[in-house]
């Protein structure tokens, strides 16, 4: 699953103890396994290797060049959603040809960039959305390619905020308008449309919806060949499931099992579009603990990182495996579990230090006893974490760091107060 373990009681990422890291990097601190993100990388190219396959990496899940620069000359392609993630792209050394652009807004600005990059494919997500992108192909004398992004409307386990494969969803179009919009502009010269994208959401736990919306758009595809229409490609975007408790996954080859056989058949090409199912086991956010508090019923253990340093529990209601750094040997967690009742554990609520009542970690967790100082570890922190970290009670964003066998790297340095300022400090006062 990972490469974070215990040994002899304490926590080691790879061959490096994390609190080696801390003492020279402080708390709060995103520690990276490259090992962990180049294996689950591996695992997926590896199980569609039968089909002409295109692993795009989603920046917006973990977007440290460091990182995407490894992944790149790992094979990957980058799924983006932004000019600023098409950037990072650059700046880590991805090929042109592997980048998906996707996203409901872009702007023109954005759309530019992107076509004087030479990047793979626009996921189009209106009508609108093409118009505008062949305007401007025609406009500045660009040709590309894009794939149409339909609603299967399927609907599965997911929590409301991360489903995006129905209709009532900003994203796509429905599946049954998809033909008329291809009658309507296919031909327009400039913009190669031979590709359709479909992508139900973050957080899938089985197979069966994915297998179902590759059946369910087969037929449309099949639709609009018999019209003339070439589509040679099938984006079946991301939102794989991550192990945030062990094993309650499928594997990449559970995924391609099904999968594979039906596009085999169908004469298909395959981009795929994972983040988490990379990313999310290959790091823990560390944090130190700064006071335990009893207030009624309650106790609460209050640590050095908050929200604005991973905010997926407050705003997901998602759960992340948390445990010290350092257990006695009887206390080392033999599985990642919502509710891990080891002899000598205490109810707690892990919260942050930041004013808000919804600055917590965990509510009512089973865990080890801890005190002022110690360390603790909040695992399958890597995607979503930092990425969607920000200053909020002028809070300095953490450092990230990178495992690599035996050695770590300061991959991003903790902010300063200094940084903090800094846009704000050469503007005349009004």
């Amino acid at each position: 699953m990972d490469s974070f373990a215990y040994r002899d009681g304490k926590l080691f990422a790879e061959e490096v103890a994390v609190e080696v890291i801390a003492q020279a990097v402080g708390t709060p601190v995103y520690i990276y396994s490259k090992a962990t993100f180049l294996d689950h990388l591996k695992k997926i190219q590896t199980a569609y290797a039968a089909i002409d396959t295109t692993v795009c990496y989603s920046v917006k899940a973990c977007g440290n060049i460091h990182i995407l620069r490894a992944l790149a000359e790992a094979g990957s392609g980058f799924d983006i959603v932004s000019g600023g993630e098409l950037y990072r792209a650059q700046q880590a050394g991805a090929d042109p040809a592997k980048i998906v652009f996707a996203g409901v807004g872009k702007t023109d600005k954005e759309i530019l960039e992107a076509l004087e990059a030479g990047i793979g494919y626009f996921n189009i997500e209106s009508e609108a959305e093409l118009q505008n992108l062949i305007k401007l192909c025609k406009d500045h004398g660009r040709k590309t390619r894009a794939a149409l992004r339909v609603n299967p409307d399927i609907k599965y386990d997911s929590h409301r905020h991360i489903t995006t494969g129905v209709k009532e969803t900003k994203f796509g179009v429905d599946i049954e308008r998809a033909q008329q919009i291809f009658s309507e502009y296919a031909g327009n010269g400039v913009v190669e449309m031979s590709a359709i994208h479909v992508h139900l959401g973050s957080g899938g736990k089985t197979i069966d919806p994915y297998v179902n919306y590759v059946k369910k758009v087969l037929p449309l595809v099949q639709a609009l060949r018999s019209a003339g229409h070439t589509i040679d490609t099938l984006d079946l975007g991301g939102g794989y499931g991550a192990d945030y408790e062990s094993d309650t996954v499928p594997s990449a080859a559970d995924y391609a099992a099904g999968i594979v056989p039906l596009l085999k058949k169908a004469n298909l090409k395959l981009i795929l579009e994972p983040g988490k199912s990379i990313i999310a086991n290959a790091a823990i956010l560390l944090t130190r603990t700064v006071f335990r508090k009893t207030g009624g019923q309650k106790t609460f253990v209050i640590v050095d990182a908050g929200m604005n340093d991973l905010i997926r529990p407050c705003l997901y209601e998602a759960f992340h495996f948390i445990w010290p750094a350092a257990v006695p040997e009887k206390l080392v967690p033999p599985s990642r579990q919502k509710e891990l009742a080891l002899p000598g554990t205490e109810k707690v609520d892990v919260v942050g230090p930041i004013c808000e009542g919804t600055d917590f970690f965990a509510k009512d967790r089973l865990l080890p006893p801890v005190e002022r100082g110690d360390l603790i570890a909040i695992f399958t922190a890597g995607a979503y974490g930092y990425t969607m970290a920000g200053n909020y009670n002028a809070r300095p964003m953490c450092a990230e760091v990178l495992v690599d066998g035996d050695k770590f790297t300061t991959i991003r340095r903790r902010q300063t107060y200094e940084d903090l300022v800094a846009p704000e400090r050469d503007i005349p006062a009004p």
